[in-house]
């Protein structure tokens, strides 16, 4: 999987004080999300529990002020990807791989290591639990 730039997100305090907080989902709870287009047309999809769960989670996150990057488990990132992740500095990371602390492969002469790999490293190494990404 081609690697893609982590692109963290989040709300303003203006925007967060105008959204109101979704309600706790329950059990059997249907969530449905409505598009309207610029045409003005409605489009409503309903969305799987799991992925209720995520779009809950998610919200709840924004709405707490937090910053959020969705990512998918086995995309690969860059040595400065993994970084932002990790919250420690690029060539902190260079060494983590040339120490075999973070698996990666070669794609012609760029690193890439899988985001499981580096969420691992970050639960087991005390100096990328210091801080979050900036």
């Amino acid at each position: 999987m081609a690697s893609r730039v982590v692109k963290f997100a989040g709300l303003s305090d203006r925007v967060r004080k105008n959204v109101l907080p979704l309600p706790k989902l329950a059990e059997g709870d249907r969530v449905e999300l409505r598009v309207r287009r610029k045409g003005g047309q409605d489009q409503t999809v309903a969305l799987p529990p799991a992925a209720a769960s995520v779009v809950e989670t998610l919200i709840m996150r924004l709405l707490s002020g937090e910053r959020v990057a969705v990512l998918a488990e086995d995309q690969e990132l860059s040595p400065t990807e993994a970084s932002a992740v990790l919250g420690i500095s690029r060539p902190l990371v260079v060494l983590r791989m040339d120490r075999g602390d973070l698996p990666f492969r070669y794609v012609g002469k760029h690193r890439r290591a899988r985001l499981k790999d580096v969420l691992a490293l970050k639960t087991f190494s005390p100096d990328c639990r210091r801080r979050g990404p900036e």
